[in-house]
């Protein structure tokens, strides 16, 4: 193949093979840097839900949003208004980790006081001390080609 020609590729998961890469019958997770990192999503969509505890009725709060791009643009933080739409929370050049998009959306749900800001050592608990994934992860000679 020639390295200077463009190849599209359709309905990938990448992130679905990435979590499984370095596990028995599946690529290692050098696969990562070599090659998921360096394709970069035209149309991009991920939801995720989210539930939380509060101290105060409803006691509970499920939410839900998604991470959304369509190339060039920004990736967008888009947070579920309950109603069929979704309303921009945050746009970024790079797109952010999981446990960063998931901060995103909780953190304008206190600014819409839907749920109560919260002390430093009750929020460590809440998010532990790990909310990246690992290929999101910092690493020796690692690609973050696939933040852009």
């Amino acid at each position: 193949l020639d390295p200077g020609k463009t190849i599209v590729f359709y309905n990938l998961k990448l992130d679905v093979l990435r979590g499984d890469l370095g596990a028995p019958a599946f690529p290692g997770k050098d696969f990562q840097d070599r090659f998921l990192s360096r394709v970069k999503p035209v149309y991009y969509l991920r939801t995720r839900q989210y539930s939380r505890s509060t101290s105060r009725p409803p006691f509970m709060v499920n939410y839900q949003g998604c991470l959304f791009r369509s190339y060039p643009g920004q990736f967008q933080t888009l947070l579920d208004t309950g109603s069929g739409k979704y309303r921009r929370v945050e746009g970024n050049a790079v797109r952010p980790a999981l446990g960063d998009f998931k901060e995103q959306l909780t953190e304008e749900l206190k600014r819409q006081g839907v749920i109560d800001e919260e002390n430093k050592t009750l929020n460590f608990l809440r998010t532990g001390y790990k909310t990246t994934t690992w290929w999101e992860e910092e690493r020796e000679d690692a690609s973050d080609s696939w933040k852009t």
